[in-house]
């Protein structure tokens, strides 16, 4: 099998997971009042947003278009991470103020865990594909699964402490730091897409390490 039909078929594992975890995610928000939760749904609809982008990157075009290509692919997925930024930032913010207590999800806690171990699995997989494609819009998209694992295990730790030790705050709080490094990825993803084109002084873009 070619790295570029394993590539897109690594996509559409991740469309498909995140297209079923924003209904997951977001009704066991809701039922438990957590607002992470619902957030970590929003989450979902960004990474299936980027991995369509990255498809859509992946698709057959000349070479004189190619470059177009990449910064818009570029474009569009440093916009999703900074959407995922300002979805955490304000849910966090606004569950703090309110001081909302989330109840218990014993469901939420199960699903998150399978979901971490996926989107790890699925960020490692498609960093590799990635690299040897030389693309760097599909490695970045695989900054964002792995920044996906990285928020379920945030939550997921944060809905163990309000379970056990009664810290509601921990929740708010785990999705203000994915927030802030969502934020961060954004800047660089900019940031690349400024040093990568015709005639600028950088040296290229910055890749996103998994």
């Amino acid at each position: 099998m070619s790295d570029h039909v394993l590539g897109r078929r690594l996509q559409w594992a991740t469309i498909s997971w995140n297209a079923v975890e924003v209904f997951v995610t977001i009704g066991l928000g809701l039922a438990a009042r957590s607002l992470a939760l619902i957030a970590f749904g929003l989450d979902s609809l960004i990474e299936v947003f980027a991995s369509l982008v990255v498809l859509w990157h992946m698709g057959d075009t000349d070479d004189d278009a190619q470059t177009s290509r990449d910064q818009m692919a570029r474009r569009l997925v440093a916009l999703a991470f900074g959407l995922l930024a300002a979805s955490l930032l304000v849910a966090s913010a606004r569950t703090l103020w309110i001081g909302t207590e989330p109840d218990s999800s014993p469901l939420a806690i199960g699903y998150l865990s399978a979901t971490a171990v996926v989107m790890f699995t699925l960020a490692r997989l498609k960093k590799r594909i990635g690299a040897r494609l030389g693309s760097e819009p599909f490695q970045a998209e695989a900054s964002m699964t792995f920044l996906d694992g990285f928020l379920a295990t945030g939550i997921l730790g944060a809905l163990v402490l309000n379970t056990t030790l009664g810290w509601w705050w921990a929740d708010p709080v785990a999705a203000a730091v994915v927030g802030l490094v969502a934020a961060s990825e954004a800047r660089e993803g900019f940031t690349s897409d400024r040093s990568a084109r015709p005639g600028s002084n950088g040296e290229g873009g910055h890749r996103l390490d998994v």
